[in-house]
Formats: structure tokens, sequence, C-alpha cells
């Protein structure tokens, strides 16, 4: 008898589990949306998280009532985002999410936070740059070619081909993307010196630019000039190391003009521009803006110690293209959630809040 009440017992005690649990999940998938004022400026802040923890997030700062909402993709859907969310775009109604690690192309409704799909079959993605509505290019690590997507129907059409013949094994790992015309600028960062001009009517790499060692960011001015921060290496490196620079290349000619060098072992970062496209912001420690019409001086914008909460670095960029307010956010120590600081177009410092872990990316949604 009493073997069969304990059988009886862990029977019935497995139901009530597995009932219950079924009862949390369901109720997860039924969870509210977080609720978001219409109508208003929104900040998408996209967070990285640890690599292979699987924690990247997305938080969202409502600028009309300097109010935040952490991690929304997961609290919205009940599902990871993914491992390493490196980048985002907005593109009318939908955050396209580039998630590194996990190979993919997160869609995210910016009106709900609703999942809308992924597009998948990447490599190693990096940055996705939209040519028209049913044409965009998405930057690679390892791949060796820039993927071409249909953003409708979310899939891959095709490949433009960046291999080389030089005996680098990462080259060349496409990173950042500008346009100018019909000209796409796309920076190669890891162990690299090049910036790729990809013909966008063709979808073929068309010219090749030397450029200072290991460019990573870029933007295009009014003027019609290309920005390329190259941060030179580290220390070390079996590719070398040089001192960091800013180079200036004519985006109509695709002709270097200039370049300004800084010292050996400088870190350089997050080059941006405002929405004018007259001046230009770059981390170097501290915050630096400079015009981009006449003489290259950069000045001190934000001092890393000009009221903030955290200890550690400046670790993204981001300058409203509507306000020209600067968001800077600090990752801390890589592990725990990182800080966000909102300054106004003076420099002065208005707002500060918490996010995920590793906040990397930010991303303004336009007025509905």
């Amino acid at each position: 008898m009493r073997l069969h009440w304990v059988v009886l017992f862990l029977l019935v005690f497995g139901c009530l589990t597995l009932v219950s649990g079924c009862m949390k999940d369901d109720e997860l998938w039924k969870h509210h949306p977080v609720p978001v004022a219409q109508g208003y400026d929104g900040l998408f802040i996209v967070c990285e998280g640890n690599f292979m923890y699987d924690n990247a997030s997305v938080s969202y700062y409502d600028i009309y009532h300097n109010k935040v909402y952490n991690d929304i993709f997961y609290q919205t859907n009940a599902l990871p985002l993914g491992d390493v969310a490196q980048s985002a775009v907005i593109r009318d109604s939908l955050a396209y999410i580039v998630v590194n690690n996990s190979g993919k192309i997160v869609v995210m409704n910016t009106r709900t936070f609703r999942y809308e799909g992924k597009i998948q079959g990447l490599v190693s993605p990096r940055y996705i740059h939209f040519i028209d509505s049913h044409k965009a290019y998405v930057s690679d690590l390892y791949a060796r070619s820039l993927a071409v997507i249909d953003p409708i129907t979310m899939e891959v059409t095709g490949q433009i081909s960046v291999k080389t013949s030089e005996n680098y094994s990462y080259q060349h790992p496409t990173e950042q993307m500008v346009q100018y015309e019909n000209r796409v600028y796309v920076t190669c960062w890891s162990f690299d010196n090049r910036v790729l001009v990809i013909d966008a009517l063709a979808d073929a790499v068309v010219d090749s630019l030397e450029v200072v060692e290991q460019p990573s960011s870029l933007v295009c001015d009014r003027y019609g000039k290309i920005w390329v921060l190259s941060d030179g290496g580290i220390a070390g490196s079996p590719y070398g190391q040089e001192a960091p620079g800013l180079t200036r290349i004519d985006a109509l000619s695709a002709v270097i003009e200039d370049t300004f060098r800084f010292d050996l072992g400088d870190n350089l970062s997050e080059l941006t521009i405002n929405g004018t496209g007259d001046t230009l912001y770059f981390i170097h420690g501290e915050v630096y803006r400079f015009a981009a019409h006449g003489e290259f001086q950069p000045e001190v914008f934000i001092q890393r110690n000009s009221g903030n909460f955290a200890s550690g670095g400046f670790y993204a960029l981001g300058v409203d293209p509507v306000t020209s307010e600067v968001y800077v956010a600090d990752a801390i120590d890589y592990v725990q959630r990182g800080w966000v600081y909102r300054y106004t177009a003076g420099g002065i410092l208005c707002d500060t809040f918490q996010v995920g872990i590793n906040p990397g990316t930010f991303c303004f949604k336009p007025k509905n």
C-alpha cells in the first residue's frame, strides 16, 4: 500500500508541476507589451550583452517623459534576443537588430516592440545598410562577402565578394557603411586597412582605398566628404600597430584628401555626426567634437567625470538628429548593467539612466 500511495503521490505531484510550468509559460507568452506614449520621440538602446551568454537586450527611452523601459524585446515577446547584439537600424516602423554571434537579424516593430521575423543564413553579421525598400547590405566579420538581403521577404538574395589574394586570415572583414549617391563606402576593420567602394546598382566592388590601420566607423558630412576613423590596431598584433587617425575622402571622386593623426596607443572610437551633417563627434577617453568644414581642431565636449556615476569609460555615442542632444553609454566593467548619460546640445548633463549589459548602439525613433 505504501508503494501504491508513493507512486500515486509522485504521479499527481508531477502532473501538478507540469501544469504549473505550462501555466507559467502561457502567462509569459501573454505578457502585456510595455506601455509607451505614442507620438513622442523615443530612443532605442541596443545592449550587446556578453559573448556566449545569450543575454543581449534592447532598452527604450521615452525622451519626452525621461522614462526608460529595459529588456523590452523579451518582456514583450518572451523570446531571447540572442548572443551579442552588434548594431541596429530603424527603417519605417521596423528595427533591424543585427545579432552577431547568433548569425541573424531580428526584426522588431518600433511601435509595439513585437517580434516581426528574422533574417538568417548569415555568418557573423555586423551592420546593415539599406539601399532601398527591397535591398540592403549586411557586413560580416568572417564571410569575406557582403550579404544582399530583401527586407520585405527577410531573405538573403545574393553576395558581394570582397575576397583578396593577400595572405591575411581575416581580410576583408567588412564593418560600417555609408552611402553617397550610388556608391557605398565600407570599412574593413579587423586586421585590415581598407575602405571598399561598392557600386549599389551593380552590387560589386569598384574601388579600394588604403587608410590608417583598422578603420572602424565612418560618416558622410553635408559637404560630400567621407570621414573614416581608424584605431591603428593594438600592441603586439601580428598585423602591426600604427598611430590612429581620421581620414577624409571626397565622396564623389573617391580620392583621399587628408589624414589627421593622433598619438600611438590612443584609443579612438565611435565616430558619429549630428543631424545637419556639420559637426562630428568621437570618443577618445572623453567625447570630442569638431566642425566638418574648415581647419581640423577637435575640442573636448564632454569630460568623463562630468557628473558620471560610473567609474568606467565611455563605450558608445549617439547624437539626436533633431535636437543635437548627445547620449553617451558607459559599459562600466562589461559585466554589470551599463549607464547612459544624456547631454544637451551645449554639453550639460540633463538625465542619467541604467540600461542592459554593454550598451553599444543608439537608434532614434522618429515621431509617429
